[in-house]
């Protein structure tokens, strides 16, 4: 196989991987664990959070040190953090779990799309687009398969479910994407002709240009907005569906409805960016999210929640096709890894965000009012995105710093 195709294969399975150990198995696993809503967000937030920390040192170290160490890293942390879910008994032991876990997708997700962007400078949105739909494949599997592992009756654990088999599954997983990322060459990227010192110096220099690029940061926080609300759904959208009585096994198909739709569109939507810009593929996703999220809380059949989940991972799609083609645009070859890494640590800002505040939003009102705010949130940042961008440009060339 290529050296692209393994890649795609590697990270479909690290992300099939750290996708079951959370939906839908992360929030009832904690709620098991005697934890009432307005703390589990935290809780479920604790990997992500090491994102906002951890993503920019990834990707500044894969500009310096090579693209391919860094992946290896992340994908040992794949393989051995699922296996650490069996030994927690207590709501702490969960956060250090879920810290250590999240150490692996904040080093994988800007160091893979460098990669990309290293190798493929036409028809770059459409390829990221791929990459990623590799990974959407491993997420729309995860909620499907963790379901299943989880019995519905409980057992003789003191926690209700028994979760055991589904970390199980996970670190199989892992281990796979490891065993995949050793068949990957030596990866290319922008040559650096500098010595280390003065590699450093020059990375700090490009790290101060990325860092003041308005444009950049706004197209962050672009995703970061719609990372929050994927937060928040994915967190709670399984809890609001238990309360009505649904079964892991009927919770878990939702969201491979969801992510099955991300995972086959994107591509589609990253070659619509290339050709035709990325600013209306951003907007109009954001606003598709908005309304089917508003719309979640007031279904309570199968199949029109069904149809919602699709709609919100069309919405996913067509927003983060195009954000992270767009940050590649207006980075310098030589700080790909840098510029994802700020992409990547502002996305999980909000990812992070989104449950902790809508557990405190759902705790306080309710579902319904809690999902309408947020909702609105994603209107609001799509009507000041198209705003800010510059009627006819389809880029932010008059925003760059």
């Amino acid at each position: 196989m290529t050296p692209f195709l393994w890649l795609c294969m590697m990270g479909g399975l690290a992300i099939f991987s750290s996708t079951m150990s959370k939906n839908p198995a992360l929030p009832l696993f904690i709620h098991s664990l005697g934890v009432d809503e307005g703390t589990l967000g935290f809780i479920a937030a604790a990997s992500t959070v090491v994102g906002i920390v951890a993503s920019l040192p990834a990707g500044v170290l894969s500009d310096l040190w090579g693209r391919r160490r860094v992946i290896l890293l992340s994908m040992a942390v794949f393989a051995s953090a699922p296996f650490l879910y069996l030994l927690v008994h207590a709501p702490w032991h969960l956060v250090l779990v879920r810290v250590y876990h999240g150490l692996a997708t904040a080093m994988l997700g800007p160091v893979a799309l460098a990669v990309v962007a290293d190798t493929f400078q036409e028809g770059r949105g459409e390829r990221m687009g791929w990459y990623s739909s590799a990974t959407m494949v491993g997420r729309f599997l995860a909620p499907t398969v963790g379901g299943l592992l989880i019995p519905s009756t409980p057992l003789r654990t003191g926690f209700g479910e028994d979760f055991r088999w589904v970390y199980l599954g996970c670190g199989a997983a892992g281990l796979l994407a490891l065993l995949a990322a050793w068949q990957l060459p030596r990866l290319s990227q922008a040559a650096q002709p500098e010595a280390p010192g003065a590699r450093w110096v020059t990375m700090q220099r490009e790290l101060h240009l990325i860092l003041t690029n308005r444009s950049l940061l706004l197209t962050s926080g672009v995703e970061a907005a719609q990372y929050f609300a994927f937060g928040a759904v994915e967190t709670f959208l399984p809890l609001y569906l238990k309360g009505l009585g649904w079964e892991p096994r009927v919770i878990g198909p939702l969201f491979t409805a969801q992510v099955l739709v991300t995972a086959l569109t994107k591509p589609l939507m990253g070659r619509l960016s290339d050709r035709w810009g990325r600013r209306w593929p951003i907007v109009a996703g954001l606003l598709v999210g908005a309304g089917a999220m508003a719309a979640m809380p007031w279904m309570h059949t199968w199949w029109p929640m069904a149809m919602l989940t699709a709609l919100f991972g069309l919405g996913v799609a067509t927003v983060t096709a195009s954000t992270s083609a767009l940050v590649s645009d207006l980075s310098r070859a030589a700080a790909y890894g840098a510029s994802l890494g700020v992409l990547s640590s502002v996305m999980d800002v909000g990812h992070s965000t989104g449950p902790m505040a809508a557990g405190l939003l759902v705790a306080a009102w309710g579902y319904s009012p809690a999902f309408a705010l947020i909702a609105v949130l994603l209107a609001v940042c799509a009507v000041l995105f198209a705003i800010l961008v510059e009627f006819g440009s389809g880029d932010f060339s008059r925003f760059s710093s």
